[in-house]
């Protein structure tokens, strides 16, 4: 799998270092789509701190990859949904570090979620 960032830089807003406007991918025999994942521990619960929710989502998220014969490095399309706008910046900062600073297309949208606990869901497509 061949991957290229597609990246305009006349008559569109700048893309910021975390994120790229595209990703082309070729080769690819392979498609994974990953539901929403939320920061729940194994036993269902959710931390109450954001950076917890963010450790166990990063965490859940490379077990689903692995059991697909897949890790981080195979992600090309990233949503995050935030039950508040503050918590933008911190997701980020997670994302970034999964990534190992990759860019891939990412959008974060704030929700109100299902369960006040949940924080933060994000959800990916993967390729291989």
């Amino acid at each position: 799998m061949l991957t290229k960032e597609i990246n305009p830089t006349k008559a569109i807003y700048a893309a910021s270092r975390d994120y790229v406007h595209a990703m082309e991918v070729t080769g690819a025999t392979r498609q994974l789509f990953v539901s929403g994942t939320m920061g729940l521990a194994e036993d269902g619960s959710a931390p109450a701190s954001l950076d917890d929710q963010l450790e166990l989502i990063w965490s859940n998220i490379r077990c689903i990859l692995a059991e697909a014969g897949m890790s981080v490095s195979n992600i090309v399309r990233l949503t995050s949904y935030l039950a508040r706008p503050e918590f933008a910046e911190k997701n980020q900062i997670a994302r970034e570090k999964a990534l190992n600073g990759r860019a891939v297309p990412t959008t974060a949208i704030v929700i109100t979620p299902l369960d006040p606990s949940w924080l933060v869901e994000i959800e990916v497509v993967a390729m291989s």
